[in-house]
């Protein structure tokens, strides 16, 4: 609940992560058990805190977080879209994203206009600046990401990212309930 709070005010990660620090150091390893060491969720949930550190100081670079990015990345892909499209597209709750647009907005990062076709809908495009912004944001991830898995091999990323895909599109199903398994 205080991630979500935090968050949903435009907090950056750096900082909720900085709440967290001082309740446990998750970068020392002597004297842990080996089943505690080698647990694969475990590792997998400390890296992501680990490596999304890293991402979120190269995000903090250009006074942007992540969900700020996830708009910018789907405007950038898929062009100006109705607001309740961006949420879908992005998994970001109607009034989470409702305060990314506002403070994108402010910005002039991009424009919201309401929909002529159905005026129940707002509009959201990037702007010039907000396509400036974006580039310098892909620029600082591609650098970013190379530090954070600069111990593995091109090829070792690759894999890494297909086997992080499996995993991920294995547990965001969500498993057949008694009903549908007869």
């Amino acid at each position: 609940m205080i991630y979500h709070k935090l968050r949903c005010r435009q907090c950056q990660i750096v900082g909720v992560t900085n709440l967290f620090r001082g309740a446990m150091d998750i970068t020392r390893h002597a004297g842990q058990a080996p089943l505690w060491r080698n647990l694969a969720s475990r590792l997998l949930n400390q890296t992501a805190i680990l490596v999304g550190r890293v991402v979120s100081q190269a995000l903090a670079v250009e006074g942007t977080h992540r969900y700020q990015l996830a708009a910018l990345a789907t405007l950038d892909a898929f062009g100006a879209v109705s607001q309740a499209e961006l949420c879908r597209r992005t998994n970001i709750d109607r009034s989470d994203m409702n305060a990314v647009v506002n403070a994108l907005e402010a910005e002039g990062i991009v424009t919201r206009v309401s929909d002529p076709d159905d005026r129940r809908q707002n509009i959201v495009e990037m702007t010039e600046t907000g396509k400036a912004r974006f580039e310098r944001l892909k620029a600082g991830l591609a650098e970013a990401e190379d530090r954070a898995l600069a111990p593995l091999a091109p090829a070792d990323r690759r894999e890494l990212l297909r086997l992080l895909r499996v995993l991920h599109d294995y547990h965001a199903v969500p498993p057949p309930s008694a009903e549908s398994r007869g």
